[in-house]
């Protein structure tokens, strides 16, 4: 159930971020995070009403609203170090984020075998190669790397976060629905302060509101994928080792290279194809070991 739960996550998260980055190509960055997420808690607010999970409310909620503090903020790291690149080398970085909730697992008593000490090795050089890196070329400026390493740590932290917010079923959608309302409130601050200080909150050029309501199909699909990860990596963590949980959830980068290819015709690198390779390899000998 563990590395089912968690492959559904990286499925779910890869297809998210491939349509946030498309939608990013349209639409300002914190304008995406804050229309998606809204669309995420109208959905999940409708959900709580109709499964009594308001009785659910405890102090473990904390939780939940720490990762929505941490999330947007680790998202606006890590756009900022793509905006500075290069991106071959940012992107693979901030997948280092892993190693929060692997450190977390090991910390509370995880104890993986051979084979799956293994599997976590070759998964974490996988997903770190499927994002392409950039071994030579240009040079990276240090606050790009300083920022994706925020960005890797906060991502990996609401991992953690998360899996703590709630033990039942009906308190984790409470859980995810307090993430997503800290999500909007923190975010909808930084577009504020973002566009008070001169930048966009709409699209250039003609269209501005239209472009967005017309994008609101995808938009829903980005916020309800990205909700749906956070649930089924929490309920993924809370019934198997969160060392494999955390790793299969991780390699959603191979989802989005397979997905930019299938959809987009990007070609995959040869160091990315390799790294899929070693990203499938490393899953087998989790799910087996």
């Amino acid at each position: 159930m563990t590395a089912l739960f968690a492959l559904a996550t990286a499925l779910l998260w890869g297809l998210a971020d491939f349509g946030g980055g498309l939608l990013t190509r349209r639409i300002p960055a914190l304008t995406v995070v804050v229309a998606s997420q809204a669309i995420a808690v109208v959905v999940l607010g409708a959900i709580v009403i109709a499964t009594g999970g308001w009785s659910e409310i405890g102090p473990d909620l904390w939780y939940a609203v720490a990762a929505g503090v941490v999330g947007p903020v680790a998202m606006l790291c890590f756009y900022k170090a793509l905006a500075l690149g290069p991106m071959g080398v940012v992107s693979p970085l901030g997948s280092l984020g892993v190693v929060v909730p692997v450190s977390v697992g090991l910390l509370i008593g995880d104890r993986p075998g051979l084979l799956q000490f293994a599997g976590i090795g070759v998964a974490v050089v996988g997903i770190v190669l499927a994002g392409g890196p950039e071994l030579r070329g240009a040079p990276v400026q240090r606050q790009a790397v300083l920022l994706t390493l925020v960005a890797a740590f906060g991502f990996g932290s609401v991992m953690a976060l998360i899996a703590e917010a709630s033990s039942t079923l009906t308190g984790l959608f409470l859980a995810l629905f307090v993430q997503r309302v800290t999500n909007v409130l923190v975010g909808g601050g930084a577009l504020y302060v973002s566009v008070k200080r001169g930048g966009r909150a709409l699209p250039e050029g003609g269209g501005g509101m239209r472009v967005v309501w017309a994008a609101a199909p995808a938009l829903a699909f980005v916020g309800l994928a990205d909700v749906a990860a956070n649930g089924t990596y929490s309920i993924a963590a809370q019934n198997g080792p969160v060392t494999v949980a955390a790793v299969l959830a991780n390699l959603y980068p191979v989802v989005t290279a397979l997905a930019a290819r299938g959809v987009l015709k990007e070609r995959l690198r040869a160091v990315q194809a390799a790294g899929a390779g070693l990203a499938l390899v490393g899953t087998v000998l989790l799910a087996t070991g």
